[in-house]
């Protein structure tokens, strides 16, 4: 096929553009269309996006802090038949990078878990024990006040 010459076509060459008698002329950008969805770099556009998310870093904890939580979860613990309404703010690693995100989840607490280290919320939501920052609720206002 690489062998032939212009002169094998001369028979062909010079005859007019064909034109459909059944189908409309298609316009320039109609043609262009067609091409539109093919991407060369498949999945170049979600790697950018990927790496330009943020995420947040994970911060590490006074034992006051620590200590702070664990004096609320145990009133928790203590209180739950009364189901009391808390709000507690965890981090969620992210599943993709490095890093991840704080999250706030209000409820009322369904069970303290020790063995799993999970506080399961009546939606069933389950937030790990050593990812909480914070815990916060009408419960806590005497201990708010007394850090005041």
């Amino acid at each position: 096929m690489a062998d032939r010459k212009i002169e094998d076509y001369q028979d062909i060459i010079n005859l007019p553009h064909h034109v459909s008698e059944t189908r409309p002329h298609m316009s320039m950008r109609d043609r262009a269309a067609q091409f539109s969805p093919f991407a060369a770099l498949t999945g170049y556009d979600a790697a950018v996006k990927e790496t330009a998310r943020l995420t947040d870093q994970r911060a590490e904890l006074d034992e006051e802090m620590k200590r702070n939580i664990s004096e609320r979860l145990n009133l928790i613990q203590e209180n739950l038949t009364a189901t009391p309404v808390v709000e507690i703010t965890y981090f969620v690693p992210d599943e993709r990078k490095e890093g991840g995100a704080y999250c706030t989840a209000t409820g009322t607490v369904k069970k303290i878990d020790e063995f799993q280290r999970i506080v399961v919320l009546t939606d069933e939501t389950e937030i790990p024990i050593d990812e909480i920052r914070e815990i916060s609720g009408a419960m806590f206002q005497s201990l708010d006040d007394s850090f005041a």
